[in-house]
């Protein structure tokens, strides 16, 4: 098979990820202010894809991250073929189709890096993976930015609440709460948030994109991504997200229909914090585990709420599940594509079998903005308090604020 023809299905392939990469994590962004009413469905995901458009621009460390520090290339490292980032690319595909037929918020980003490291292993060796890099820049991140993103949620909660409390001077009585300026600033809360999901997840995408281009021979190692590639892949992400994603958001809608606009206020201004500083530093970092940290922190930082513990270790294990899950596929894949052209063709035909009958599949129950309910599976894991029956109700509706 000519060179030329792998790279560009490759390339295909890569764009398509970045297409449901976007419909997949639009309800990281958006979720909450669509849940407290701040903003629209179809407002919320055309915003969205507007300001990840406009993210996937300002950075391109991940991008470097992924192409250059993942998988070793180069003259000094392995010799990694366009045919194996093809298997990658597969098992994170699939994984996110199933993910999204199923509903749920699991993480592309741990999918793309689970498929290509599991290609990687099966086609060239373990040595193909530099262990070093994964942990610093993938696994570290995973492990502490939800944990922090939940601590500073939680913060921010409380300093919100604290500074807008109004109690009678005379009594101590508490008064009406008035916090609806929060919902507003959740449009801009949400909107960084899908800056920074652009800032981050269409860098994966450019740097997958890069490092077959540096596999084929076009493009010396250790560049960047190139422009074309930058733009094409900010476009692609823009539209999944405009897509909508609308069986995630609805799976990640229920639980937030107990938070309150100034707990999504702090939960959106702490994940785009987490993720705008993971950019910079160049960690590629999973956006949903972010989001589901800071709404479990936001939560816990409003006076009676419990965790669930039991939902939110469901949710962990759904994290830990995705990069095994997809690096098992791309492993396949790349036993697969291995023995030659015709391992590749039945692969390309068997992936694209899967993805049409997954998608056929979900119009016998089709979800859109006009029946989604507006969800984070993290926010289930905060139960809030039942009031009791006695208090009066003025007294019952100033708690609820």
């Amino acid at each position: 098979m000519e060179i030329t023809i792998m790279v560009a299905l490759v390339i295909a392939l890569a764009l398509f990820f970045d297409f449901t990469n976007g419909f997949h994590d639009t309800a990281n962004a958006m979720a909450t202010p669509i849940a407290t009413g701040a903003i629209t469905p179809r407002k919320a995901v055309a915003l969205a894809a507007l300001l990840n458009l406009v993210g996937a621009f300002l950075s391109t460390e991940v991008a470097r991250t992924v192409s250059g520090g993942i998988i070793r290339e180069g003259s000094d490292g392995v010799l990694i073929t366009p045919e194996i980032i093809f298997a990658g690319l597969m098992g994170a595909i699939l994984w996110n189709m199933i993910t999204w037929l199923k509903g749920l918020p699991s993480s592309s980003s741990h999918a793309l890096f689970g498929g290509l490291i599991g290609a990687a292993i099966a086609g060239i060796g373990i040595h193909s993976v530099n262990f070093t890099s994964l942990m610093q820049k993938v696994i570290i991140p995973a492990v502490f930015a939800p944990l922090i993103a939940c601590g500073v949620a939680y913060l921010a909660t409380r300093v919100a609440y604290s500074l807008t409390s109004r109690h009678n001077p005379e009594t101590g009585d508490k008064l009406t709460q008035r916090r609806g300026g929060f919902k507003t600033g959740q449009i801009f809360t949400s909107s960084l948030v899908a800056l920074a999901h652009g800032t981050n997840d269409a860098q994966k995408t450019m740097g997958i994109i890069t490092l077959v281009l540096i596999a084929a021979g076009t493009q010396q190692a250790g560049t960047g991504p190139q422009f074309w590639v930058i733009t094409a892949c900010a476009l692609a992400i823009a539209i999944g997200t405009y897509a909508g994603g609308w069986r995630i958001i609805r799976t990640m809608g229920a639980g937030l229909t107990e938070v309150k606009p100034a707990q999504g206020f702090a939960a959106e201004a702490s994940t785009a914090s987490a993720i705008l500083a993971s950019s910079h530093l160049g960690f590629a970092l999973s956006t949903t585990q972010v989001a589901s940290g800071s709404v479990i922190g936001s939560g816990l930082g409003r006076r009676g709420t419990s965790v669930r513990w039991g939902t939110a270790g469901r949710i962990a294990v759904g994290w830990l599940f995705t990069l095994p899950a997809a690096g098992i596929v791309g492993a396949l894949t790349a036993l697969l594509v291995n023995t030659g052209v015709i391992g590749v063709v039945i692969a390309a035909v068997a992936g694209t079998g899967a993805v049409l009958y997954m998608f056929i599949h979900s119009r016998r129950s089709h979800v859109g903005h006009h029946n989604a309910i507006e969800v984070e599976d993290a926010g289930t894991a905060v139960r809030f308090a039942t009031k009791k029956s006695g208090r009066k109700p003025g007294r019952s509706k100033e708690l609820q604020r």
